[in-house]
């Protein structure tokens, strides 16, 4: 009877490290295996591709509105100091395109995104997710600046909130205070069946309100 048990184990075992090999099982581990089975099909895929090597993920879409406070439109463009990883231009319906790729580094992923504009080249913006910190993840925007990032699941897809933002010099880290930070940031994945989904950004401050806020829709390449 021992031995059987034993069996039951070992395949137990084994499928698991196939499915660790064929899929990044990262996102799903953050939410829990139950909260995961109850997301759409589709974004289950999105959030488990294995990007290693070579491997690239490709998405094409375009971005329905961008909407910015004054200030918020000062903030946006104050951050190109940083490599700009807020939207600079209101244009709307303009082409966009989202990469994502390893991130040789960390072992996490590079997203890259395109967005057009109508006039002059398109914006683009990088940034890296990182699988590490205090809430598991956590998002590099350049000159050692980050926020950590909690993830929540919806009925449709993924939520991700800010948690803190950071700054590293070396292996110096300093937690911003709320005071000095400048806002929530809320990132919203919604799938829209049919091979599309929503991406849906906002930053908003305590006491200044919303700040920045986009609307882009994309299709599974």
């Amino acid at each position: 009877m021992m031995g059987a048990y034993q069996a039951v184990d070992f395949i137990e075992l084994d499928a698991a490290a196939r499915e660790a090999e064929l899929h990044d099982l990262r996102f799903r581990s953050m939410i829990g295996r139950e909260a995961w089975a109850l997301l759409p099909t589709a974004v289950q895929m999105r959030f488990s591709k294995r990007l290693s090597g070579v491997a690239v993920a490709l998405y094409r879409g375009r971005v329905v509105r961008t909407e910015h406070s004054r200030l918020g439109w000062l903030l946006a463009q104050g951050l190109r100091l940083i490599g700009a990883p807020l939207p600079l231009s209101r244009d709307d319906d303009v082409p966009a395109v989202v990469c994502v790729s390893e991130d040789a580094a960390s072992g996490g992923q590079v997203w890259s995104r395109m967005y057009g504009r109508r006039r002059g080249f398109p914006q683009v913006i990088h940034s890296a997710k990182r699988f590490a910190g205090v809430t598991g993840l956590e998002e590099y925007v350049g000159r050692g600046i980050g926020m950590a990032l909690r993830v929540e699941p919806m009925a449709d897809g993924l939520r991700f909130v800010s948690d803190h933002y950071f700054v590293m010099i070396g292996w110096w880290r300093w937690r911003m205070p709320r005071w000095a930070a400048p806002g929530l940031t809320v990132v919203e994945h919604h799938d829209l069946g049919g091979g599309q989904f929503a991406f849906d950004l906002e930053l908003r401050h305590p006491l200044l309100g919303r700040l920045v806020a986009q609307h882009a829709v994309f299709d599974d390449a």
